[in-house]
């Protein structure tokens, strides 16, 4: 099983501001989506409201403590954990997209095998954040500049693998 972190920030390290993205960058949701078609994407109930509904042509889970929450559609896991060991036994790539919370557990926990991370290219009012990255636990494969109505820069990292002692 793949894991990746897919992200975007802006350069001071925003992601959301309350239950909103507080940017709007043409062709930004375009590439997200040829990311994560046919994938598994592994999120956290703010984010899931913040989107509203399930994304065609993904499973989609949703990491909630409450357990009385309930979506047509998707799938509830309790956990990070939980969300991830049901989807151990599936083919398809997984993705976390979110938010602030999940992404700092996942990556403090090691879980991330990859990061799709877009920065766009403006500072932001917000108040969630991305962890502080890249780490030395990844390193750059890939980068492409976009412009657009806010220019953006994506960069694709993977887990540098850890020296056998």
């Amino acid at each position: 099983m793949t894991v990746s972190l897919v992200a975007a920030r802006a350069l001071n390290n925003i992601i959301g501001n309350g239950p909103d993205i507080p940017w709007q960058v043409k062709g930004e949701q375009k590439l997200f989506r040829e990311i994560t078609i046919g994938g598994i994407l592994i999120m956290g109930r703010k984010t899931y409201e913040s989107i509203g509904r399930p994304l065609p042509g993904r499973r989609t889970i949703i990491v909630t403590r409450n357990s009385a929450y309930s979506v047509l559609g998707c799938e509830i896991a309790s956990s990070l954990s939980t969300a991830l060991q049901a989807v151990s036994n599936d083919p398809r790539p997984v993705f976390i997209v979110g938010g602030g919370q999940i992404y700092q557990q996942a990556l403090a926990q090691g879980l991330a095998d990859a990061v799709h991370l877009t920065t766009i290219q403006t500072e932001v009012e917000g108040d969630i954040t991305f962890p502080d990255f890249p780490t030395p636990d990844f390193k750059l494969v890939k980068e492409t500049h976009f412009a657009s109505n806010i220019d953006y820069l994506y960069q694709y990292f993977e887990k540098t693998p850890s020296p056998i002692e």
